[in-house]
C-alpha cells in the first residue's frame, strides 16, 4: 500500500512540474503536499498497526484463537467495523426475545447467562433486520432464543450433551461464539404469541430436524416461512435444529469469550 502511495506521489510530481513553470508556485505546492503526505503515511501506519494488533489473538488449550478481553475486541473492531457486536433490541425495531440460557428453562437446567442482552456481528444484524422487515409484511415477527454466546458457555453445554449434532464441540467452536449464529422462532403479530413449530427450542428429537414432516400443515407452513425468510437473506440452516441459522462466512469472525 505504501509503495502505491509513493508511486502516485512520483506521478503527481511529474504532472506538477509539467504544469507549473514558476518555481515559487512549485515550492508552495510541495510544501502543502508534504504535509498531506505525512498525514497520509501516519494514517496508513496506524491502520497497519491496528490490523496487526487485531490479528494477535491468543490461542486456547485446543489451539483455537479466542478473544478473551474487551481490549482485544476493541482492536479488532478498529481494524474492521464489521466485527462489532450490535445489540439487536436497539438495532431491529419490534424484535422479541426469550433468552432461555438466562433461566433454568433450557436443556442444561442451569442458568448460563446473567444478562438477557442479545448481540450479533454487524453483517448478521443487518441480514436479520431484513428478515424482520420481510416477516412483518406477512404478519409475523422474530423471537430470539440465543445469539452471541461466550465460548465458555459452549464448553459447559458440551459437557452436558457431548454430541456435536446438538451442542457445538469446543474443539471447533460455535457460530454463536463468533457472533454470526442465531436461534429463533416467530410470533404472530395479531396475538403477540409464538407460532406453533414442530418442537420447543432445544428439543433433541428427530422432530426438530429440518427434514421432519409434521402432520399439522400449519406447523409445517410456519417452519417454512421462517426458513425461507432466513435463507433469502443470506443465512444457512442446521439440519437438526429448525431454530438455528448462521452466516456461511462465519470463519471471518473470531471466537470470543467475553460478556457484553
Amino acid at each position: 500500500m505504501i509503495a502505491i502511495v509513493f508511486s502516485l506521489y512520483f506521478i503527481l510530481s511529474c504532472l506538477i512540474f509539467a504544469k507549473f513553470n514558476n518555481q515559487a508556485q512549485i515550492r508552495g505546492f510541495f510544501c502543502n503536499f508534504k504535509r498531506m503526505r505525512r498525514m497520509l503515511l501516519l494514517t496508513l501506519l496506524w491502520a497497519i498497526s491496528a490490523r496487526a494488533a487485531a490479528q494477535k489473538i491468543p490461542v486456547n488449550k485446543y489451539g483455537l484463537p479466542v478473544l478473551t478481553t474487551r481490549q482485544q475486541y476493541d482492536q479488532l473492531v478498529k481494524a474492521d467495523s464489521n466485527q462489532q457486536l450490535v445489540n439487536l433490541e436497539h438495532y431491529i425495531p419490534g424484535i422479541q426475545k426469550d433468552v432461555r440460557y438466562a433461566t433454568t428453562n433450557n436443556f442444561t437446567k442451569q442458568q448460563l447467562y446473567t444478562r438477557t442482552d442479545i448481540y450479533l456481528r454487524l453483517p448478521a444484524a443487518k441480514a436479520l433486520k431484513a428478515v424482520q422487515t420481510a416477516l412483518r409484511k406477512k404478519g409475523y415477527g422474530l423471537l430470539i432464543y440465543d445469539a452471541y454466546r461466550p465460548y465458555h458457555v459452549t464448553e459447559a453445554m458440551f459437557k452436558i450433551v457431548p454430541n456435536d449434532l446438538y451442542a457445538a464441540d469446543p474443539r471447533k467452536g460455535s457460530g454463536h461464539n463468533r457472533g454470526v449464529a442465531i436461534d429463533l422462532s416467530m410470533v404472530d403479530l395479531k396475538t403477540n404469541k409464538p407460532v406453533a413449530m414442530p418442537t420447543d427450542f432445544d428439543d433433541f428429537t428427530r422432530k426438530a430436524h429440518q427434514n421432519y414432516m409434521p402432520s399439522d400443515p400449519v406447523i409445517a407452513a410456519n417452519r417454512k416461512i421462517l426458513r425461507d425468510a432466513m435463507f433469502q437473506h443470506g443465512f444457512k440452516g442446521s439440519s437438526t435444529e429448525w431454530w438455528h441459522f448462521y452466516l456461511p462466512d462465519y470463519k471471518k469472525y473470531p471466537l470470543m469469550d467475553i460478556f457484553f
